[in-house]
């Protein structure tokens, strides 16, 4: 997923969009040159030792990696899945810079 991730931060590098994602490597130490070398410039948090039964995917009822939330710009989630839905995230960022132009 990298690659699309890639493409979907420099896409969308001057729109209300941000990618944040949460591994689940459970060496932090040895998760670090992962991330360097796969050129992850976006905010990436560490779930725990525990891996995929840390606390950030317990609090957000993460059963398989990867699981991808879309939320939108109220805070909203629009979609849970384990698929990147681009038309969705382009609809969302368009409503984005609608509502920010509105002044709403």
């Amino acid at each position: 997923m990298y690659p699309h991730e890639r493409s979907l931060v420099k896409k969308l590098a001057d729109k209300p969009f941000a990618l944040v994602g949460v591994n689940s490597d459970t060496d932090l130490e040895k998760l670090k040159p992962v991330l360097e070398k796969e050129e992850i410039t976006w905010r990436s948090f560490w779930n725990g030792k525990k891996g995929p039964g840390g606390p950030i995917a317990e609090a957000w009822n993460v059963h398989g990696w990867p699981t991808i939330y879309v939320i939108d710009h109220k805070g909203v989630i629009r979609s849970k899945g384990h698929a990147v839905n681009d038309s969705l995230i382009d609809k969302l960022v368009e409503a984005a810079e609608k509502e920010a132009k509105s002044g709403r």
